[in-house]
């Protein structure tokens, strides 16, 4: 855990790396528990331009493609302002794990 933390709190290309990682992760886990949820019949999907998408191949296509995209934008702008790209890719974990637990406290209801 410690090292984690260490990645995290250092500058440079590492922690830029990680970060994206864990958003690429999050977006897929995003995709996969919105599949299971509106699956089942227990939740619905916010977006509405995605809504006819989930439970076909297209949606996690989607998303999963979606994610890299963005994952190579924020890499290309990390090269010329990493301030800003660091502090945006920070935003989009702290939306994306808002948006996880809000969909994991459907599990607890």
């Amino acid at each position: 855990m410690k090292r984690i933390i260490e990645i995290f709190r250092s500058t440079g290309r590492k922690r830029m790396k990680y970060l994206l990682g864990v958003l690429v992760s999050f977006v897929i886990l995003d995709g996969l528990v919105t599949e299971w949820l509106v699956g089942g019949g227990q939740a619905r999907e916010a977006n509405p331009l995605l809504e006819p998408l989930v439970g076909d191949i297209g949606f996690m296509l989607l998303k999963v493609v979606g994610a890299l995209l963005c994952t190579l934008i924020l890499w290309d702008v990390y090269r010329r302002f990493p301030r800003i790209a660091i502090s945006a890719t920070w935003c989009f974990v702290a939306a994306y794990g808002l948006i996880l637990a809000w969909n994991s406290s459907i599990f607890l209801i």
